[in-house]
């Protein structure tokens, strides 16, 4: 039988105390926007809140033939972890939290990494003139909503490219929204550029930018996270931050093992931050709590041993004493839902506009590719992409793809392929699967070259002029267009297609002209 023997924390290994500072640091006395972050407790009530004693937790199971007692609901395979760490979030004591904003940002300021959008955030910002703060305000806004989901590395050409383009947010106003997709390609998570540019437009409606994070929270796309980020940055509120980084490095600190997705532990993540951010450089802090996420106290190698804050930190401590404790092993791995398979026939149309005379010839009049604007809601909404049909993982033969890619273009360009167009080739190029965050994209290519029975001019008649579902462009257009990274690597294969098979394309032999006309 089993014996489930229940211990303090305490009992199983030491953890070292925490060292006291000779010099105190100012601590704030309340949470300025309760509103925004409903989970952050004002730090008056932090402070009278009784000490909680520590929870008794179950430990390893030990074996024993007198006991028939049921076991406790966590499982044996999780028991050692749950023995030495802990689902409760316990709060940062004013100790810690000194301890650990001054280490911090001693760190961040020696070993900061030197990023286009960083400038000193908190030092003397209250003295500069409005329009200083807006424009860092902007910056710090486009920085963050980058950074989302994304690698420092990859933004950081993008982020100079996009302040080149629109310094100031009334720049960012007056744009497009095909403008500002064709500077974002590439970026994936396309909804963040149409957020950006709403949020620009009304924020210059208003007339100012919000100095608060709860001002900020009102803006279209703007969330906690955002507000945060800028109202601490730009505007030296004492507000937190909590992102990825930061949930690590704060459930490694506190050797937190609850699920950081569920409700309850996000709110916790959120009250233990508010009690950490340093109330004379709120934005220096959050910016150093996040670099060590991103760079010392990494997913899968961090670095203790030159950690700032490795000495207040739980986990390591834990991992020191028992070899089967890690400290990767917080905060605890939650499983990503499957992504779904989605399957769909995508056909490259090239629109060659000749007389047979110039195809016999070789020489083109017009070459142009077609492609269509995608809805303005949903996945990838109103970006461009070659003609794309979902279909039925049962129904990807080549015979219904065509089929059912003819009905399309027939729908969208009143066109029929048949008695329209002389389809001059029409081949399959491969597949190619792209991954987005929750579907597995699985693209049948095909090519499919014609000439039109008229011209390229009467063909784009057939759409309305002001709400252009579809063009066409030139190779040489195409490079310059705001194209996603799955439509671009089909585009790249079709161009390997052609140059492996010379004799396809626009130059067209005398024996497919015949062909043709038959």
């Amino acid at each position: 039988m089993v014996r489930w023997v229940n211990l303090q924390i305490g009992d199983l290994l030491p953890i070292p105390s925490t060292p006291l500072l000779a010099a105190k640091l100012p601590i704030s006395n309340s949470n300025p926007n309760p509103s925004i972050f409903p989970s952050i407790s004002s730090m008056d009530s932090i402070a009278n809140r009784p000490k909680r004693r520590n929870r008794r937790i179950e430990a390893l199971a030990i074996a024993s033939s007198d006991d028939d007692s049921d076991p406790p609901p966590r499982r044996p395979v999780q028991a050692h972890l749950n023995a030495v760490a802990t689902e409760d979030m316990e709060d940062f004591s004013r100790v810690e939290s000194e301890s650990i904003r001054a280490s911090l940002l001693q760190w961040y300021d020696r070993h900061h990494r030197a990023l286009p959008w960083r400038t000193e955030s908190s030092k003397g910002q209250r003295g500069k003139k409005k329009d200083g703060v807006d424009e860092r305000a902007y910056a710090v806004w486009v920085s963050e909503v980058m950074l989302q989901q994304t690698r420092v590395s990859v933004v950081v050409e993008y982020y100079n490219r996009w302040m080149e383009k629109w310094p100031t947010i009334r720049h960012l106003a007056s744009a497009s929204q095909e403008e500002v997709n064709e500077m974002w390609a590439g970026l994936g998570y396309y909804r963040r550029a149409r957020f950006l540019l709403e949020g620009a437009k009304a924020i210059v409606k208003v007339g100012e930018f919000p100095r608060t994070a709860l001002a900020l929270h009102e803006v279209p796309g703007i969330g906690n996270y955002t507000a945060g980020a800028i109202a601490s940055i730009a505007f030296n509120e004492v507000v937190p931050v909590v992102d990825g980084n930061v949930v690590r490095v704060i459930s490694r600190l506190k050797a937190i093992s609850a699920n950081p997705k569920r409700s309850a532990a996000v709110k916790g993540f959120w009250k233990l931050a508010g009690q950490l951010v340093d109330p004379s450089r709120p934005g220096d802090f959050n910016q150093a709590l996040m670099e060590l996420g991103a760079t010392l106290c990494s997913k899968t190698s961090p670095g203790c041993s030159r950690c700032p804050v490795s000495n207040q930190c739980r986990a390591f401590s834990l991992s020191r004493g028992s070899e089967q404790v890690k400290v990767t092993d917080f905060p605890t791995k939650v499983l990503k839902a499957k992504p779904r398979n989605d399957f769909s026939a995508v056909c490259v149309v090239q629109i060659v506009e000749v007389s047979e005379k110039e195809m016999l010839s070789g020489t083109d009049k017009r070459n142009a590719f077609l492609l269509v604007k995608r809805p303005e809601e949903g996945l990838l909404a109103g970006l461009w992409e070659f003609p794309s049909v979902l279909l039925d993982e049962e129904l990807t033969n080549v015979i219904t793809r065509r089929a059912e890619m003819d009905k399309y273009l027939n729908k969208l360009l009143n066109l029929d392929v048949k008695r329209d167009c002389n389809v001059v080739s029409r081949e399959d190029v491969g597949e190619h699967v792209h991954i987005f965050s929750h579907i597995r994209l699985r693209m049948f290519v095909e090519l499919m070259i014609l000439t039109t029975k008229g011209n390229l001019d009467k063909l784009s008649n057939n759409q309305e002029e002001c709400t252009p579902q579809w063009k066409y462009v030139d190779e040489n257009s195409i490079s310059s267009i705001g194209l996603t990274s799955g439509v671009r690597k089909v585009f790249n294969m079709i161009k390997s297609f052609k140059e492996k098979q010379p004799s396809q394309g626009t130059r067209t032999s005398r024996k497919k002209i015949k062909r043709l006309k038959s």
